[in-house]
């Protein structure tokens, strides 16, 4: 029986995001396949492992029941944290399932680490997540390969903190009202603020800039939010086109999590089938670009009046409720939740398999 090692948690600002995930994969995984271990991290960045009730995850009260599996102060982490207590991370689990969005999970970083510790684990690898994850890097190599992405405009949090007045006048010369303004590396809309005129441009720059240092604005289409998910590695499959109905202006984290079940998920999409065919082969392309395996949801903005397609954004790690867009994607598609899951776990053993030929 495979040891799987449930990673949840995590030190990024989408942390109540990955308790919701780990908490719907936990319950839907096969026990009789699967050896569960659970190992959750904290906001600051403690790795502990839990043993207690499921239910306590989702509202974060886990942290009371649950031991050190690492190092118990990251403080003092460093190239012998794998030995710490006279366990490394590879004796307690066989595969890792890292349910973790945003920095430190979603970016490359924990697969790095697990890469190093020879841990075969499910998703996207260094590469693509790490590439995926910076959205404003991810706009610029679907660019270069002539894949269709509204204008944007990169900026640094130095450039607002030593020359305000020089990036407002830059953006203004650049991009129309209403813009998107958002954190390179952030996920779930954490940070994201649509603004139409130079004081809300101004908070919103403060926002995302509190968040990363790295920043993309967009221009603000008039737009439906189209997403697709992709499963595999070198010849992925592409679900079908699902559109998001959100209940605020855009799809803001608290439509998305919080605002109970107002926002509305269509699918299939109501679009012609040339359209959706078109979204299904750029998703493919924007994937294999980037190097990403395993899974990944990618976005699109449809416009209204023209019906053009725009790239948005690939999500290696996306929201894994039964209830999220991915999940819901391939269960159209015939994969139930539970063996969605299996699928995953299987792409990254074939990934690994690869690797150590």
């Amino acid at each position: 029986m495979i040891k799987l090692g449930v990673i949840f948690g995590g030190r990024s600002g989408e942390h109540e995001i990955s308790l919701m995930s780990a908490t719907s994969v936990i319950k839907a995984i096969d026990k009789e396949k699967f050896q569960l271990v659970l190992i959750g991290i904290t906001k600051e960045g403690n790795w502990l492992l839990y043993d207690g009730p499921v239910e306590k995850i989702e509202d974060g009260s886990w942290q009371q029941e649950a031991e050190a599996a690492l190092a118990n102060d990251p403080d003092k982490y460093g190239i012998t944290v794998l030995g710490a207590g006279g366990k490394s991370l590879k004796s307690i689990i066989d595969f890792a399932l890292p349910v973790l969005h945003g920095p430190f999970g979603e970016d490359g970083t924990i697969q790095g680490l697990f890469e190093m510790a020879d841990i075969p684990y499910g998703g996207c690898g260094v590469l693509g997540s790490a590439a995926a994850m910076d959205k404003a890097l991810a706009k610029e190599i679907f660019a270069k390969r002539n894949l269709p992405v509204c204008r944007h405009l990169m900026l640094q949090k130095e450039e607002i903190e030593e020359n305000l007045q020089g990036v407002i006048q830059r953006t203004e010369k650049f991009l129309p009202y209403p813009i998107f303004v958002k954190p390179s590396n952030m996920g779930s809309s954490v940070g994201i603020s649509k603004v139409h005129n130079q004081e809300e441009l101004i908070s919103a720059l403060q926002l995302a800039a509190a968040y990363d240092r790295r920043l993309v604005l967009e221009e603000g289409l008039d737009c439906r939010e189209l997403e697709t998910g992709v499963l595999g590695n070198y010849n992925p499959e592409v679900a079908a086109v699902g559109e998001i109905l959100p209940s605020a202006e855009f799809y803001d984290y608290k439509a998305k999590y919080f605002d109970g079940g107002q926002s509305k998920m269509c699918i299939p999409a109501d679009i012609p089938d040339e359209i959706a065919q078109e979204i299904r082969v750029i998703a493919a392309e924007a994937y294999c670009l980037l190097d990403c395996s395993g899974f990944a949801r990618v976005d699109f903005f449809l416009e209204k009046g023209t019906n053009k397609v725009y790239l948005n954004e690939i999500n290696t790690i996306p929201g894994f409720t039964k209830y999220s867009m991915f999940p819901l994607l391939w269960a159209e598609a015939g994969f139930a939740y539970p063996n969605l899951i299996e699928k995953i776990i299987d792409l990254g053993l074939e990934r690994y398999k690869v690797r150590h030929r």
